[in-house]
């Protein structure tokens, strides 16, 4: 039996119990890849990397470290260029005033760094063909200043701000490829860097694949935890230096160990109100993308083992489960959103465009309780603008949704996805006037029975094997058909996990129609 969806749920209890209970990694089963986390008074607030999806940098809240919610996004639109428009042959010109489009797939938000200083929180992130950027909020639900390029040059990845007591202001971040690192003096109103910059890390050897640094402060040392060796497989290192500047030694504080948490890597550090230390880091799986755990921290000598201890070695490997963090907080039942019956005047705070949408092309005013999408041109998938897509949460989950294809044209195709490369989907097709219900994979469609009546619910059954049984309903959703067999998530592609995702663009020269979705919603556990 499927049950809704109970990721992040927790019962409210006395703080008391709260504080012998215990949670199980991943605390999200879901891609926030490159996570970075604060406590701000007894709050914690993450954010992760974007890459190509609109709005871009999402914002999560927790009270304890392991429930969150995403309470907003930074960047309303990616004002970075033109192709993050995605736009087509009628778009956008060439200086000769030839024809062009593009997209901006893997490009985007990379990598972003959250802090609290000066009653602001800022955000830092790196796009790699533009630069280095900023924008700070009062309240992290926002409104965001927009967008101020801290350092204008391409190639730049993973900024990281810090303010140390004197007053003095700093940035850290790698280079696209992976290393060095390099610090900079910053401008005390985090608008711009003083200097071209000095590398302080920097050993192919030692340090292979040297990325995600994260500058902190602690007991008159200053720290830069930095994964490296690769997304796949790469352990967490922390430099340590009495000087900003360095020299920094290094040493190894997290790996794999004997547990199938294999690339156990790249986050934040973070300590509660009590001091304990906690480390949210992701690790690469699949379809899934990168899922988020987190770590506890115990200081040792001025050094952090991370984790739990490894006999005879100075780092620690993952916990499966542990006891919950003491934050002083009691349980809580927020929960990362998903489902959406679209009664709502804004979407949902899950949701991301496939790159910036055509606000035109959209709707859930014109058809209260439905959210309208129309067709634009396209020939395949991964080329239509308004893809409306959200992050995956394993590791088994059951889709649905309601379609009214009763405005299609000829050409039109739409349904449900999930995307990614080589994606798949489910839908309608509209061909030679007749709507078809068609299953297409990397591709390539297959036509199925001849659709008579307007409405359809699709289905998407995801397994923790990272395959997908697509399948439909014609009774409202009372009893469904499989369609074609299970297929392959889209594989991690683009820095990103598959996505789920409701679609609609048209072939071809005729007028553009219109699908209405009722609602989308999502149930996790066992079938």
């Amino acid at each position: 039996m499927w049950k809704l969806a109970t990721i992040g749920l927790a019962l409210a209890t006395p703080v008391a119990a709260h504080a012998q209970a215990t949670y199980t990694n991943p605390i999200l089963y879901a891609d926030y890849s490159d996570p970075d986390v604060i406590r701000v008074g007894r709050d914690y607030f993450m954010v992760a990397s974007s890459f190509h999806f609109s709005p871009g940098i999402p914002v999560l809240k927790s009270r304890d470290l392991v429930h969150w919610t995403i309470i907003g996004h930074v960047l309303p639109k990616l004002p970075f260029g033109p192709l993050y428009d995605m736009p087509g042959p009628h778009t956008l010109t060439d200086k000769i005033s030839k024809p062009i489009g593009g997209t901006k797939y893997a490009s985007g938000v990379w990598a972003p760094s959250i802090r609290h200083h000066a009653g602001k929180f800022w955000v830092y992130w790196a796009t790699p063909d533009e630069g280095v950027f900023m924008s700070t909020a009062t309240d992290p639900t926002g409104p965001w200043t927009a967008p101020v390029a801290v350092i204008a040059k391409a190639g730049l990845e993973d900024p990281c701000p810090f303010w140390d007591a004197d007053g003095s202001a700093w940035l850290v971040h790698g280079k696209v490829g992976a290393g060095p690192l390099i610090l900079h003096r910053m401008r005390p109103d985090g608008a711009g860097v003083l200097d071209e910059g000095k590398v302080i890390a920097e050993d192919k050897e030692k340090l292979p694949v040297l990325e995600g640094p994260k500058l902190y402060k602690r007991n008159g040392y200053y720290y830069i935890w930095a994964p490296i060796g690769g997304v796949g497989t790469g352990p967490q290192a922390v430099g340590r230096a009495r000087d900003i500047s360095g020299p920094y030694e290094w040493r190894v504080v997290l790996e794999p160990g004997t547990t199938p948490v294999q690339g156990p890597h790249q986050g934040g550090y973070v300590e509660t109100p009590s001091g304990e230390g906690w480390f949210a880091h992701f690790n690469s799986t699949g379809a899934f993308g990168r899922i988020v755990h987190l770590q506890p921290v115990h200081w040792i000598d001025d050094w952090p083992l991370v984790g739990q201890p490894v006999p005879d070695k100075q780092s620690g490997q993952p916990v499966l489960r542990y006891r919950m963090p003491d934050t002083g907080a009691a349980p809580i039942t927020d929960r990362l959103q998903d489902s959406d019956e679209f009664s709502a005047r804004v979407l949902g705070l899950q949701w991301s465009w496939n790159h910036n949408p055509a606000d035109s092309a959209w709707s859930l005013a014109q058809r209260p309780g439905w959210l309208r999408l129309t067709a634009l041109p396209a020939e395949h998938l991964v080329t239509a603008r308004n893809t409306l897509t959200q992050i995956l949460q394993g590791p088994r989950v059951r889709i649905t949704t309601r379609f009214d294809v009763g405005r299609m044209t000829e050409g039109q195709r739409a349904g449900l996805s999930l995307f990614g490369v080589r994606p798949s989907w489910i839908g309608v097709v509209r061909s030679a006037g007749v709507n078809h219900i068609t299953v297409a994979s990397e591709g390539e469609e297959h036509l199925g029975p001849r659709l008579a009546g307007a409405t359809i619910v699709f289905a998407a059954e995801v397994g923790e094997g990272q395959t997908v049984q697509y399948s439909y309903s014609l009774d409202g959703g009372q009893s469904f058909v499989q369609f074609g067999p299970p297929l392959w998530l889209a594989r991690f592609s683009w820095w990103k996990g598959s996505r789920p995702s409701i679609f609609t663009f048209t072939r071809g020269p005729a007028a553009a129609g219109a699908v209405d979705i009722d609602w989308f919603r999502v149930a996790h556990g066992n079938p």
